[in-house]
């Protein structure tokens, strides 16, 4: 759990199935180290031509910025269209994302 927070969303059940979607291919992961430390990283589901964010941490200065990066040159390589960060922030705004209406994405995700 995050600091200040009770308990987590990650329950042995999910751990179970996003291992399950990893074995398949589906969920990936972006990890950031310093020497032996795991300092930062991000996952998510890779479906058809978009990657939808799960979840992203850092405990050192900018390290969860450096997994996003590769994530958007990984994607852009592999003709991934569209990385879902799910919640809009300014801090994501100023890594270059854009908020779209609710029915655009819709009719991006039939299209795709």
């Amino acid at each position: 759990p995050r600091p200040g927070q009770g308990g987590t969303w990650i329950t042995a059940g999910m751990q179970e199935a996003y291992t399950d979607l990893h074995q398949r291919g589906i969920a990936v992961s972006y990890e950031v180290w310093k020497e032996k430390e795991l300092v930062g990283g991000l996952y998510g589901l890779q479906l058809g031509k978009v990657f939808c964010g799960e979840s992203m941490f850092s405990t050192a200065s900018d390290a969860s910025k450096v997994a996003l990066v590769q994530l958007a040159r990984d994607c852009r390589a592999n003709g991934i269209d569209l990385i879902d960060c799910q919640v809009y922030t300014s801090h994501l705004e100023s890594l270059g994302a854009a908020e779209i209406p609710r029915e655009e994405y819709l009719q991006w995700l039939k299209r795709k």
